[in-house]
């Protein structure tokens, strides 16, 4: 008990001395205290918002289901195009085909296939104009792979998909835009001069991989491309297999069977490569980590400058005090005090002024991931390990950066630390 006592005023004497030397050396300590602040900052911010991003892309993969698959013309790559074909042999990829689509949706394993094809469109209604919303052309299978929450109104019928009626379904913000605090439950609207029905309003899950909330508006893929001006080239296809007691065996299933389709349909041989990209979630969630690993670097990286920025301005601050407390810790050796016990004392003085930029760091950090998840579509928000992870990492500088003048304090000769003048 008499050693956690004499512990923990050690620890009490090392603070009080640090803040001491924080109020007598207020550049050189608020220099140390900044490099500090600033590398924890990183951490924290950068953290929250990758949590937040993570979170997003979790829900998004959530809403689509974890069996659904993508079928694009065009495959996710990053390598060097310059827009020829030489470079860029993907764009040599026919356009998905009614035809196709129609046999796709025949395949035993399949459930649903839905159509997708992103435009853009002046939306007008009166005298309120949007020049540049975003408009989407869905089947009829939208909500039975998406699952939209519709409220008011409704989504549109496979009659109305097939027959490409000029109905629509608005977002929220669109429809807040359009007509305030009025019901646009059966109003009429004008996307690039063609009339549409508002028969729904749907609430859109918005996240960083959507782009965040936008005024947008959901119509019949055929409708867009007959009314609105879409090309039919850019479509593409969300596939949700068959359900079945294995559901990763139902999707590989339902891939074989989808390309053999299309490779079939296309007379693809067997010594050629598909004209077409099958995108699964893993291959979505592995594109996701690559991007997103470069900013864990980065992140490191700029933690890192400010951590070794606020490390130099321990040890200088730390050799000044051990140089001014040269009579000081020769009288306690005098009295007694070992050469653990001085060392004990400069590094909790260390890292109290590593703690405190830590502090202050972490509360920046704070306030920026509130910043981030009112005024973006990123919900931040700081997970516990990276509390713990910055307030360690200040310590450990604090630590680090204080061995040497702490060994230095600790090595001193009592003799002729007490003639020091």
């Amino acid at each position: 008990m008499r050693a956690i006592n004499t512990r923990m005023s050690a620890v009490a004497e090392g603070v009080r001395i640090a803040l001491d030397a924080v109020r007598s050396n207020k550049v050189r300590a608020g220099l140390t205290i900044l490099g500090i602040a600033v590398g924890v900052f990183v951490v924290v911010a950068i953290s929250a918002a990758i949590h937040g991003i993570n979170e997003s892309v979790a829900k998004d993969f959530a809403s689509t289901g974890p069996t659904t698959f993508f079928v694009s013309r065009y495959p996710i790559s990053f390598e060097n195009c310059d827009g020829s074909e030489n470079s860029c042999k993907w764009l040599r990829n026919p356009p998905l085909r009614q035809g196709e689509i129609a046999a796709l949706r025949r395949l035993p394993t399949i459930e649903a296939v839905g159509e997708r094809l992103d435009w853009g469109a002046k939306v007008r209604y009166r005298t309120t104009e949007l020049s540049s919303a975003s408009v989407e052309g869905y089947s009829a299978e939208w909500t039975s792979i998406s699952a939209p929450e519709v409220y008011p109104g409704r989504a549109f019928t496979q009659a109305e998909a097939r027959t490409g009626a000029r109905v629509a379904v608005i977002t929220k913000l669109m429809a807040e835009r359009l007509f305030g605090e009025g019901d646009p439950i059966g109003r009429t609207i004008s996307m690039n001069d063609a009339p549409f029905e508002v028969i729904g309003v749907y609430k859109d899950n918005s996240s960083f991989l959507t782009g965040g909330e936008r005024p947008k508006a959901v119509v019949p893929v055929s409708a867009l491309i007959r009314h609105i001006g879409a090309r039919e080239s850019n479509m593409g296809l969300a596939i949700k297999p068959r359900e079945s007691l294995d559901p990763s065996l139902a999707r590989e299933l339902a891939i074989d069977d989808v390309t053999a389709a299309l490779r079939g349909l296309r007379g693809t041989r067997p010594s050629q490569e598909s004209s077409f990209a099958i995108i699964t979630q893993d291959k979505l969630l592995d594109t996701y980590n690559s991007i997103f690993g470069m900013f864990f670097i980065v992140m490191i990286a700029l933690s890192g400058v400010g951590l070794i920025v606020g490390g130099v301005g321990v040890v200088a601050i730390m050799m000044i005090s051990v140089t001014e407390r040269t009579r000081e810790i020769g009288v306690r050796k005098a009295l007694g005090a070992t050469r653990a016990t001085i060392l004990w004392q400069f590094l909790v003085e260390a890292a109290t002024l590593t703690g405190i930029g830590g502090a202050i760091g972490l509360f920046v950090g704070w306030i920026a991931a509130v910043g981030i998840r009112n005024f973006t579509p990123i919900n931040a928000s700081i997970p516990p390990t990276a509390v713990v992870v910055a307030l360690g990492a200040s310590a450990v500088t604090g630590i680090l950066f204080g061995m040497l003048p702490a060994s230095r304090a600790a090595r001193l000769d009592p003799v002729e630390a007490l003639r020091y003048e």
